[in-house]
């Protein structure tokens, strides 16, 4: 099935039966991946008085009831909610859902004990490029991202000034592999958070976050169309399924 979108005066033809779906799926083991000192995700039936809810065990239907943080246990989509006292709901800020997209690939940098995505590096990956949204595969790129524990591990962040260069060249969605784009633990400064969002000018409330995505190694780098969905939480973040499409023609 062929899609047409047009993008700076040129349609786009993209194949919408080729998605390249690039979440983290939940589950409700200790296998799921994991961040921010919290337990594992729980999916298990309900129960009241002698009902269970599953059908294995009698009941007429399979009826579970989840347990989970959307911000620690897989792919999740977050506004500025995330760091104002306000309330913003991600599902009424996020109105739109296809994008223009880039993805790289970047080998985050060592600077004293940590590792970094450098405005250098962005600009090196990203060029001078306009787009949407960019989304950032980070270097070693293993399976273990479905499963890893990263609390009190220090993983690689995003820096102030790479968030800012970002924004100057119009990137509204940014999507990372990584639990935060922020340092683990940075005594609650979140500056490319802050950075992203201009929380200190007049909010960019359009602009969303979307952290623990995988893109698999046979995705290559380039141009994408994104289509960026989240479940209906009025939450600051929610469960989301970033998926790409492939341009396949360009014309004028």
């Amino acid at each position: 099935m062929l899609a047409t979108l047009k993008v700076n005066n040129r349609n786009h033809t993209i194949d919408l039966s080729n998605p390249l779906d690039i979440s983290i799926p939940i589950r409700g083991n200790a296998s799921n991946v994991n961040a921010w000192y919290i337990t594992h995700p729980r999916i298990e039936p309900h129960t009241l008085g002698d009902f269970v809810g599953a059908v294995s065990q009698g009941a007429a239907v399979n009826f579970n009831d989840i347990w989970f943080n959307p911000h620690a246990h897989g792919t999740h989509t977050e506004c500025v909610g995330h760091i104002t006292e306000e309330f913003h709901s991600v599902n009424k800020n996020l109105n739109r859902y296809f994008f223009y997209a880039e993805v790289v690939t970047i080998a985050p940098e060592k600077v004293n004990e940590d590792f970094i995505i450098s405005k250098k590096q962005l600009q090196y990956a990203f060029g001078n490029k306009k787009r949407d949204a960019i989304i950032i595969r980070t270097l070693p790129n293993l399976r273990d991202k479905f499963s890893k524990q990263y609390s009190k591990t220090n993983p690689p962040y995003i820096t102030e000034e790479a968030a800012k260069f970002l924004v100057d060249k119009g990137v509204e969605h940014l999507l990372v592999d990584l639990p935060s784009i922020d340092r683990e633990r940075d005594g609650g400064e979140l500056r490319a958070h802050r950075a992203f969002w201009n929380a200190n000018g007049k909010m960019r409330k359009q602009a969303t976050i979307t952290e623990f995505i995988y893109v698999h190694n046979s995705i290559e780098d380039g141009t994408y169309f994104l289509n960026l969905q989240v479940a209906p939480f009025e939450n600051d973040a929610s469960p989301s399924r970033p998926v790409l499409y492939a341009n396949i023609e360009v014309s004028e």
